[in-house]
């Protein structure tokens, strides 16, 4: 059996992110095995398969890192809004509510 990829590694992080909570990029990057590579996680889902829930990572600071000439923050937004995840007046989402403190084991 191959070893799995760094972009599969990600993917299979992102997939436990539970319905209504967020994690960062840096803490994705650091359940895949890849600290201090939060970047690659963005490059990764950049190129997610249809069905990630690619839109519960956020920056460290709570906030949703917008793509140059793009909707894609407003997508974001609209779909954490709907999994009730609030947002403050500056963009924000208050870190220490939602997001995850771990990630259960894959259940699959």
């Amino acid at each position: 059996m191959a070893k799995p990829t760094a972009y599969q590694r990600i993917f299979a992080v992102v997939r436990r992110i539970p319905r209504g909570r967020v994690a960062t990029y840096g803490q994705v990057a650091e359940l895949a095995g890849l600290e201090g590579h939060a970047r690659q996680v963005g490059y990764a889902l950049h190129n997610s398969p249809a069905g990630l829930p690619w839109h519960r990572v956020i920056n460290a600071q709570g906030c949703i890192s917008a793509r140059k000439a793009s909707d894609w923050g407003e997508l974001q937004r609209n779909l954490l809004e709907a999994e009730g995840i609030e947002f403050d007046l500056q963009g924000r989402v208050d870190l220490k509510r939602f997001r995850i403190h771990r990630i259960h084991s894959k259940t699959r």
